[in-house]
């Protein structure tokens, strides 16, 4: 059973949020919080699977309840829920630690999709958002990369980590670490899941995505 709580405003969204996790058989409501607070506080408390946060709390509200989220209560994931999401807002909210980016104006079906994915531990980023990274990775530079260093670049597409990428090439970790930092040097990225997705803009990988996006891509620090 996939245990969900929500932070939301709209007692008619909540309502319907209610109605949707009762009728799926392996979902489970646990809350409805109003405020960051007193969501976190029942995230420490339960430690849910998934949690959706509404992304009308404010910018700087969601992201800090996502950090929090992921240093207070790791064991849940969190997705922000948007009616609108800027491309600059997506990256951000994958970089505080988001493992979700979904809009509200979506069916039913995604939402549930969504939640099923990120509970995995798979990252989730509905298509038309994920042309919104496309567009920003096509506005940067190519960097040009040594041949060991587009190896790794290969490797951390296939969602490798550091110790998995140093047995692949028969190099120590120290090694991967560095290479990787002169990597997000050249390209500006700044974690493994931007890394992989600009991997696939440079290959010409231009397909839709269909929401799930790279398994513990973003899992592995860089450094």
């Amino acid at each position: 059973m996939i245990e969900v709580i929500v932070c939301e405003t709209q007692p008619i969204v909540i309502e319907g949020l209610k109605k949707t996790l009762q009728e799926a058989k392996d979902l489970r409501l646990l809350c409805c919080e109003s405020s960051p607070k007193a969501l976190l506080e029942k995230a420490i408390e339960s430690l849910p699977k998934v949690c959706l946060i509404d992304k009308a709390l404010g910018t700087s509200a969601v992201f800090q309840l996502i950090s929090d989220l992921k240093t207070q209560a790791p064991e849940t994931e969190p997705v922000l829920w948007a009616a609108e999401i800027s491309e600059v807002e997506s990256f951000r909210a994958l970089q505080v630690g988001a493992r979700g980016i979904l809009k509200k104006t979506l069916p039913i079906q995604v939402l549930l999709d969504c939640i099923r994915t990120v509970a995995k531990g798979n990252i989730w980023i509905e298509s038309s958002i994920s042309n919104q990274f496309v567009g920003f990775i096509n506005r940067r530079s190519t960097p040009r990369l040594t041949p060991r260093e587009d190896e790794i670049l290969n490797l951390v597409m296939r969602g490798m980590k550091n110790k998995q990428i140093a047995d692949a090439l028969t190099i120590t970790t120290g090694t991967v670490k560095v290479h990787l930092m002169h990597i997000f040097e050249k390209t500006g990225v700044k974690d493994r899941f931007e890394l992989a997705l600009y991997g696939r803009k440079l290959r010409g990988y231009t397909e839709d995505y269909g929401g799930e996006l790279f398994p513990e891509a973003s899992a592995d620090d860089a450094a």
